[in-house]
Order: structure tokens, then sequence, then C-alpha cells
């Protein structure tokens, strides 16, 4: 027996983009919060604790009822909110922290919170908490083990998790390829050209059939084949297939490494190899290696990071960008410098006075090469800190 006694699980349900709060940067609102999690029928296929009289109740509190039946002893508190509605108090009760996190935002929220907790670690030793991260990406996964202020963190590692590279409109729109890019097409230019219904619904089955009579018409048009009505669901709400073998490899490796933390029985993943990748597709593989920690890490490290930028670019240009440069990927970042604010994004008073300067270049707003600047999102609970390093013309 493990003799973990006293568990708490979370389950955030499916969240919409947050909105800046101006009172409080870890908790803020949602512009719209879908329905908390709950089973559905497609869940039973890879996983043990769901049956088919759960389907419609919450995933937490099924699960936690389930293990609670089967192993007597142990104490589970389920928990239907986001982990973001959660403060510091709350996570300090713990000895660590496991994650199966659908998103890389939610896992840097997390991250950022236990690293904020670990810098109490003079006042108080027990305050750093292991994080146990996993993940799966169809046959593929990976687990790591950090410890908060002392090894690798999961903003350290984001430039493994860049966000796919986007298919360009124009071959979406003139020269398609793949049943992908037909599916993309009535998604962006069809949709929007011909607005069937006031708003898209990615969860409305006559929604998701417009769009896939579209896309199954543009496929024929050019000779493409494997337009499915599961296709297009999956690629509009860019679901990765989960498979179930996957899922529970990666499983058991994040509950090996919590026994090895919590009984110092083998030594656990962490202070040298602390990342663990697995590869189903071609037989079995797997490959663990050390992930460095980084001085300029935003989290855990103590320096600016280089933001490379051409100075001829609009501030506009440059706050679009932050979404997908892989040591940022922030949705909705305010930009300022020493002494002056360049874009805020809210209150909706600073936002309007600041707006003027996106159509500006980095030049023409005075900014010059090795200058810092401060970025933040209200999705993380930390600043960004960048320098200028201009690119030669």
């Amino acid at each position: 027996m493990s003799k973990f006694k006293n568990i708490h699980v979370i389950d955030m349900g499916t969240l919409r983009l947050p909105i800046p709060s101006p009172s409080n940067s870890l908790n803020p609102p949602l512009t719209d919060l879908a329905p908390l999690d709950t089973i559905d029928i497609s869940n039973l296929n890879r996983q043990f604790l769901f049956r088919s009289s759960d389907v419609g109740k919450f995933k937490a509190e099924v699960a936690a009822r389930f293990v609670q039946n089967r192993v007597k002893g142990v104490t589970i508190t389920a928990h239907n909110k986001r982990i973001q509605d959660f403060d510091e108090t709350f996570y300090k009760q713990f000895q660590l922290v496991i994650c199966g996190l659908d998103s890389i935002e939610a896992r840097r929220w997390i991250n950022a919170m236990l690293v904020s907790i670990a810098e109490e670690y003079e006042a108080d030793p027990d305050s750093i908490k292991p994080l146990i991260d996993g993940g799966t990406e169809g046959f593929k996964g990976q687990s790591r083990v950090i410890l908060p202020s002392i090894t690798s963190c999961i903003e350290c590692q984001l430039d493994m998790h860049a966000p796919r590279a986007a298919v360009p409109l124009c071959t979406i729109a003139t020269i398609p390829r793949q049943p992908e890019h037909c599916i993309e097409w009535a998604h962006v230019i069809a949709w929007e050209e011909e607005k069937p219904f006031p708003s898209l619904d990615k969860d409305e089955p006559e929604h998701v059939t417009w769009l896939y009579q579209k896309a199954l018409a543009r496929a024929q048009e050019f000779g493409i084949s494997g337009v499915t009505y599961s296709l297009t669901q999956g690629t509009i709400k860019n679901i990765i297939p989960a498979i179930a073998s996957t899922n529970a490899i990666i499983a058991a490796s994040c509950c090996n490494e919590a026994f090895k933390i919590a009984t110092n029985s083998a030594p656990c993943l962490g202070f040298e190899n602390n990342y663990m990748m697995y590869s189903g597709n071609d037989s079995i593989y797997t490959y663990t290696f050390k992930h460095e920690k980084k001085d300029d890490c935003p989290v855990c490290g103590r320096k600016a990071r280089p933001l490379e930028v051409d100075p001829k670019i609009t501030l506009q240009e440059l706050v679009d960008s932050f979404s997908v440069r892989p040591e940022a990927q922030l949705k909705k970042p305010s930009i300022r410098a020493e002494g002056r604010t360049l874009y805020m994004q809210f209150p909706p008073g600073l936002e309007e006075q600041t707006r003027p300067n996106l159509n500006k270049t980095i030049i023409e707003l005075g900014l010059i090469d090795g200058q810092q600047v401060v970025v933040t999102d209200p999705a993380f609970p930390l600043e960004f800190n960048f320098f200028f390093k201009f690119k030669e013309a």
C-alpha cells in the first residue's frame, strides 16, 4: 500500500479566456465559463473509473467515490472548480502536487504558484512542494518532476511546448492539400462569408454539420479524401485523440514518482534526469534526460530574457507576436517600459489612452536596444521581464 490517505482532486472543466482583474491577478474573472467537466459517453473507452450510469455526473466526484469504495481508509475530497480558484493557503497544506492538466496555461499557473510558495523556504522548510506533471498527445507522452525554485520548472521548459505553426491563409483559400485545410476553409472563410448562424458554437451538432458539409464539398472539388464529421469536430476544437494505453503508462509513471518522493525508496526524477518522454508510435520507447534550469526564467530565474525584435515593427505587431513566441505564449499581453506605460489591455480607460501607441514603431516610441520592458498577462500571476535585442538590418 502507498499509504496516501488524504487526497484532494480538482477538475476544472473547459474554460474560456480570462479577462484582466486589477484587484486580484491570481483569480481573473472569466468572460465565459463552460460547464464544469462532466462525464461523456466518449470517456468510457479510455479509463476504468467511470460506468455508463455515471454519464452526466462530475468526473472528480465520481472518481473520488470509486476509489474510496475500493480502497478502505483513504479520504478523497473532490473539487469541481478551477485550480485558479484556490489561494496560496490551500496549496500549502499538501506534501506534493500531481498534474494531469489539458492546457499549458493551467500548468504555467500552478507552476508559478508553487514556485512562489517555495520562495518562503527560509521561514518554512516545508514550503517546497514537488510538482509531478504528466501529459499525453496520442501515442506520445511525458512525465516530469519539478522541485520548485531548485530545479528546472515548467516555464523553463516552455519552448518544448511551442504553439503549432498555423497553416497560411493563402494555402487554405487557394491550394488546399489536406482534409484539415478544407475544414479550416469552412471554419475561417465560408462561415464568415455566409454566417449561417449568429455565432459559432463548436459543441452544437447543427453548426458542426454545416462546417462538415462545406468542408466535404470543398475536398471533393480538389480531389481530397478524408473529411469526416469527427475530423471536422476535432479540427475546429483542436482535439487530440486520447489513447487509453498512453494515458495508463503516463499515469503509472506519475504515481511511481509520487511514491518514490513520499517514501525515499528510490531516486525520483528531479535533480538529475528530470524529464521522461514516452513514444508508442513505433514500438515502445522512453527517454529520460535533464532539462536545465534557466537563469532568465521569468518564474524561477532572476535575469531578464532577451527579446529579439525588428525595431521597425509596430507595437501592435510586437504585442501580437507574444502569442506565438515559444518563450512567451501570452494571449492578452500588456507592456510597459521603465517610467512609461506602452500599452495596457485593462482597464478600458488606460487601454484607450495607450491605444495610439500600437500604430507606432519601436523606434518611434523611443525604445532602444538593450532596454528592459515588463510584460504581464491576466492568466499568470507573475511579470515577464525582457530586454530588447534589435535585429540587424
